[in-house]
């Protein structure tokens, strides 16, 4: 048996997410379809996390075990021809029996897109949240360093089934970050794990703040533990990219 660790590009526009969901369109259920196709049997594809229904992936990783003696460099084409042309594997390698691309991650960057323009061309649509209106940018510039370090993100996490669990919703932020590039607002965030639409709440959150209707000290309120305002707003899915992951 093989262990092989590949990396993958895709485009989410038309999957309900990462997660195998019966009778419905999935990244995880597109690859084991094409993978075990390969193999001859059923194989199950581990994902460093679950994105949501329309995210999109840059490089996004996974592992399979196999038995197949097929060089990697044979796989990734052999993949790669039996996949729709919106998900690509783009490297692909052995790696050690135990390696798992969730439980052996170190840090996650994800970005998120917001267009500024007045007219969104419609090759970008796809890929960015439009947002023309007036906002105070200075404000959200400022706003966005502060989830740096440990904080309970209960306050920026949709409910989750894993809720049940009692699991920490506290989480580690390396860098979070918003600059403007051109006509785009790009707020990118790395840290050690991320709750369900964290990101996209966050996002949201601190376009309340370009709008006026959210401040400092609310924003600060919102990482403190047992805060009970509620999560949200929660920015469209089709402006975040899971940019990669470190091991």
């Amino acid at each position: 048996m093989r262990r092989i660790k590949i990396e993958l590009s895709y485009d989410g526009t038309d999957y309900h997410g990462w997660q195998v969901q019966p009778g419905l369109p999935t990244i995880q259920g597109t690859l084991e379809q094409a993978i075990s196709e390969i193999e001859g049997r059923p194989v199950e594809v581990a994902g460093s996390g679950r994105t949501d229904a329309g995210v999109h992936a840059l490089a996004q990783v996974a592992a399979i075990t196999i038995e197949n003696p097929i060089p990697v460099e044979n796989l990734l084409r052999a993949v790669n021809r039996l996949l729709p042309a919106d998900i690509r594997v783009m490297r692909a390698e052995e790696v050690a029996r135990d390696f798992h691309p969730r439980f052996h991650a170190k840090a996650k960057t994800y970005e998120y897109r917001i267009f500024r323009g007045e007219i969104c061309s419609p090759f970008e649509r796809r890929y960015v949240y439009h947002r023309p209106y007036p906002m105070d940018v200075e404000q959200m510039f400022q706003a966005a360093p502060l989830l740096e370090g440990e904080h309970d993100f209960t306050a920026f996490a949709a409910t989750d089934e894993r809720d049940e669990l009692g699991a920490s919703k506290v989480r580690r932020i390396f860098c979070s970050r918003l600059a403007q590039e051109g006509e785009r607002l790009v707020y990118r965030v790395t840290g050690g794990g991320f709750l369900k639409h964290m990101v996209r709440n966050v996002v949201g959150v601190l376009l309340e703040i370009g709008k006026g209707n959210v401040d400092r000290a609310g924003f600060l309120a919102r990482l403190e533990t047992g805060c009970k305002i509620p999560p949200g707003p929660t920015a469209p899915a089709r402006g975040l990219f899971l940019i990669s992951v470190e091991y």
